[in-house]
């Protein structure tokens, strides 16, 4: 989805999330998504997790807030990183969150792809500094390496 432009394949994709929740219900008020920085942004055009929670937001109707979590450090892809270690570093204190949108919320994270999740970790810490109750992650694929 994200190397290919293939934005469309979000709203069946995103269908099939949405019946993970209903099937594994989790606790949560507000869907984020893990932001892209912005130079990233314009160089792809969009946000692919960002597509994936808008269309969980429309087939489950929970809250979703597209600016709360910011990345406001350009960091290089972690598809090309090789250690688990180095895509730890490479993410910390990349994120942080804007204003008091999750404070007191249980938060679902969305992302496309886990691969050692450090992305999910390190959003979910600045998430729970900017005072989320709970963050649960949710990511579409899994990658084993």
């Amino acid at each position: 989805m994200k190397y290919r432009n293939l934005r469309a394949i979000a709203i069946p994709l995103a269908a099939m999330m949405a019946d993970f929740l209903i099937d594994n219900p989790l606790p949560y008020d507000i869907i984020i998504p893990v932001p892209l920085h912005h130079k990233r942004l314009r160089e792809r055009g969009y946000n692919q997790s960002e597509l994936l929670a808008k269309e969980i937001n429309k087939l489950t109707a929970v809250q979703m807030e597209k600016d709360c979590l910011v990345r406001h450090r350009h960091t290089p892809a972690q598809a090309m990183t090789e250690s688990i270690q180095e895509r730890h570093s490479n993410l910390a204190g990349a994120f942080t969150c804007k204003n008091e949108c999750v404070q007191d919320k249980k938060v679902l994270l969305i992302d496309d792809v886990a691969t050692s999740v450090a992305t999910l970790d390190a959003c979910a810490k600045a998430l729970k500094s900017g005072g989320a109750v709970s963050v649960w992650g949710l990511a579409l694929a899994r990658d084993i390496r």
